[in-house]
């Protein structure tokens, strides 16, 4: 099971714009020496609506590997067509990762029923492998209700959520709905302490790709019903808000980009249709 602090894994360029597999890896070896959870691979902060079939590949297959079952790596198959979807999850089930990641269909803005027999088809085409859906209107349009995911986690292999609505009602109506066994993880930094108050037991996070320490305690405190785990979880929460803010302050990953090349982690290069931070978000990454 995928719990605590998972970073969305950034996906590192050359200044030819080639990906740089070389800091893919060293990434990798930071995030887990650091203490993450796990890892998911090519999702939005990894950059997937830009990179080719062959690099969302090759890329998922690298970080696989360098994890060396060290954590368990989901894999971000995500599409607003479902074919392009079965092929990526079959991919990552040939590769071996733990599970995989399905983002709600953009632009082409299904119903609820679309959505389900979308969902519906990945999972009777992926040979078993745990998949965790993906709710995000502010990028795909559409809201996933309770009940759509309700009726998806009746199949074997749908496990969990991504929940990015920044709705922490939502929380409980899930939990009321489908109970414990359904893993919640907030796709939203800066409400993780409140997430896991109300039973999610996890982030996938931009902000562990470059406070990897810090994201990795805080998950681990916020769990814990203790008032000194509870305490410290807080203390933690105070010092990562001014963090988690700053990574958004414009579109993700440029600002985390720039905070990992603050850190000497990899360049702040981004493919277009995105570009690079302003002047006056760089001094607001810096100062957090």
């Amino acid at each position: 099971m995928f719990k605590g602090s998972i970073p969305a894994v950034i996906t590192p360029f050359e200044k030819s714009g080639s990906v740089d597999y070389d800091k893919l890896e060293k990434h990798i070896d930071f995030l887990i020496d650091e203490g993450s959870h796990g890892l998911v691979s090519c999702g939005t902060t990894g950059e997937s609506p830009t990179l080719s079939h062959d690099e969302h590949k090759k890329v998922t297959e690298t970080i696989f590997k360098r994890a060396s079952k060290r954590v368990p790596v989901m894999g971000g198959c995500g599409s607003n067509s479902t074919s392009e979807s079965i092929e990526l999850v079959k991919h990552s089930k040939k590769t071996g990762l733990e599970g995989v990641l399905l983002v709600s269909p953009y632009y082409n803005k299904p119903t609820q029923d679309g959505l389900f027999q979308h969902f519906n088809s990945i999972a009777r085409s992926s040979d078993n492998i745990p998949i965790y859906l993906y709710n995000i209107p502010g990028r795909s349009v559409i809201d996933m209700s309770v009940d759509t995911m309700a009726k998806l986690y009746e199949l074997k292999n749908i496990i969990g959520v991504k929940d990015a609505t920044g709705d922490l009602n939502r929380v409980d109506e899930t939990l009321k709905k489908m109970g414990k066994d359904f893993i919640q993880l907030t796709g939203n930094d800066d409400n993780a302490l409140e997430f896991n108050k109300r039973g999610g037991v996890g982030a996938i996070s931009v902000t562990a790709n470059i406070a990897p320490k810090l994201c990795s305690e805080f998950q681990k405190f916020s769990v814990q019903n203790d008032e000194e785990s509870k305490s410290e979880s807080k203390k933690l929460n105070e010092i990562l808000q001014p963090v988690h803010h700053s990574m958004f302050v414009e579109s993700n990953p440029s600002p985390v980009k720039y905070a990992a090349k603050l850190l000497g982690l990899c360049k702040d290069d981004v493919r277009l249709p995105l570009v690079k931070v302003t002047d006056p978000t760089k001094e607001i990454v810096k100062k957090a």
